[in-house]
């Protein structure tokens, strides 16, 4: 049983090598290579999670590389885990089965899907992390096995947000590797513990030094999350193919990098010896100018999937907002928005796609009239807009709502100065997503009648996924009160 957790991190990882090695021309096998390991490591996640939550007592460990008694590449599912590990888990194969037809054009495809497999695995490391070293391990190494899949068509652009992307990502992993690093030296362990690991006798007097490691750990790990100012990588990474951007904004880099700083907050430093501290008002104030900046940039971009990017850097800091508050409910609101945030961003990335996939239309100005020529793809796509906006009883109306509940619990001007950010953000996701679905079902100047008429839904490859994605985040909109009892448990640290 302990071993079994290893298996959903190094089956695709062998996989994933394994196409790459093999290289098969047929596309028909390669594409039931690629569905069997997604399925497979799927399974092999929803049944480690399954058994750390059925476990008597604390959850089993399974170590992989051990160092020394304090070092080792370690893995045990808790609570947290289990809330990530379940989305990854969940949503790959969905958007796996998108890519097998959307990638059909774009050449590569062994090595995309090699390193697609692959990544799986990796992703499924930082959310199976026992420890800090684990986490900063298999972060660290999502990194590179990402770069391919941004890099994917090799011109210009692709090389040039490559470039950035690492330069980003290994600059942030060295800030938060610092944090790591003090841990250790002020920590009773580097093993998650709800409530942080610092020791109060080492910390006695250096509490001015730790709360300035944490500030720099902090934009750390949340260059991953796209925190202003260190955003930037983030909408450049968007000429990728959409399989990859979707699972960027929503499931595998930002909520790695939101994952890593939840881990960093309720389970390293620990809430209880930030809360209070000017350096929660510095990283709360960071993530309220992320939010207000996002939106805003959302609106002025007429580029469709970077207007998306810009929505993302905005409800990644929703998550961040939350987790800075420093409240177990604080925790829980995290927890919510980010599990619906990856239904709903994963389901407007992939409709994106299709419209650019049948299209080739790029910008929001084009999408005159498309609408009504592709009917699944803008029915998927308007639902998921409104949840985003968080109408309820959508998804989005869930995570806001819970965030805005904690902030209210904190009772600070900063926290009260985040629900006004939530406000004005939620207003200008209004404008950006609404201007999209507007123009798609009713235009409102000269549309080429002749080229529209050519236009339709892709195939059952693409279109399926869409409408599971989209009605995925339908029923966990209905049924959020058993979601949210959950999260409060792990929110609480009993889970």
């Amino acid at each position: 049983m302990y071993f079994f957790q290893a298996l959903p991190i190094l089956f695709p990882v062998a996989m994933g090598l394994g196409l790459l090695a093999l290289q098969p021309r047929d596309r028909r096998i390669r594409n039931l290579y690629v569905m069997t390991a997604v399925l497979v490591t799927s399974a092999l996640a929803l049944v480690s999670i399954y058994l750390a939550a059925v476990s008597q007592g604390e959850p089993p460990a399974c170590t992989l590389v051990r160092f020394s008694d304090e070092f080792s590449i370690s893995l045990r599912i808790d609570g947290a885990s289990m809330v990530y590990g379940t989305i990854v888990s969940v949503l790959w194969p969905l958007v796996s089965l998108y890519a097998l037809e959307y990638m059909s054009h774009e050449g590569g495809e062994n090595r995309f899907f090699g390193f697609w497999i692959a990544t799986f695995g990796v992703v499924l490391g930082v959310a199976f992390a026992e420890d800090f070293l684990t986490l900063y391990f298999f972060y660290e190494l999502l990194t590179f096995a990402t770069l391919p899949l941004v890099m994917h068509a090799m011109d210009e652009n692709a090389r040039y947000a490559g470039r950035k992307y690492v330069i980003y990502s290994i600059s942030g992993a060295s800030f938060a590797f610092i944090g790591i690093v003090f841990l250790l030296r002020y920590g009773t362990t580097l093993n998650f513990t709800y409530g942080g690991v610092l020791s109060s006798a080492l910390t006695a007097g250096h509490e001015s030094v730790l709360l300035t490691v944490f500030v720099c750990a902090f934009f750390g790990f949340s260059v991953k999350a796209a925190i202003y100012p260190f955003y930037g990588w983030l909408p450049d990474a968007s000429v990728a193919p959409t399989p990859v951007t979707a699972l960027l904004h929503a499931v595998a880099v930002v909520k790695a990098g939101a994952f890593a700083v939840l881990r960093l907050i309720y389970f390293g430093f620990g809430a209880d010896f930030l809360r209070g501290t000017t350096a929660q008002t510095v990283v709360m104030a960071a993530t309220i100018i992320t939010i207000v900046y996002g939106s805003a940039r959302a609106l002025r971009t007429p580029h469709l999937k970077r207007r998306l990017a810009f929505s993302t850097v905005s409800n990644l800091s929703y998550i961040l907002f939350s987790l800075t508050l420093m409240l177990p409910a604080g925790l829980t609101g995290a927890l919510t928005h980010m599990v619906y945030h990856a239904v709903v961003k994963i389901t407007l990335f992939g409709c994106a796609g299709a419209v650019i996939h049948q299209t080739g239309r790029e910008y929001v100005y084009e999408m005159e009239g498309v609408g009504r020529r592709m009917s699944v793809v803008f029915t998927a796509f308007t639902v998921s807009a409104f949840a985003l906006i968080g109408v309820p009883p959508l998804g989005g109306f869930a995570g806001k709502w819970m965030i805005c509940s904690a902030a209210v619990e904190e009772a600070t001007p900063m926290a009260y100065l985040g629900i006004a950010a939530l406000i004005l953000s939620t207003l200008l996701t209004t404008l950006y997503m609404m201007t999209i679905v507007v123009r798609a079902y009713f235009p409102v100047g000269e549309v080429d009648t002749e080229a529209l008429a050519k236009i339709h839904d892709p195939g059952r490859a693409m279109t399926v996924p869409l409408i599971l994605l989209a009605a995925a985040g339908i029923v966990l909109a209905l049924y959020s009160n058993r979601l949210i009892d959950f999260l409060r448990l792990v929110g609480q640290g009993i889970m």
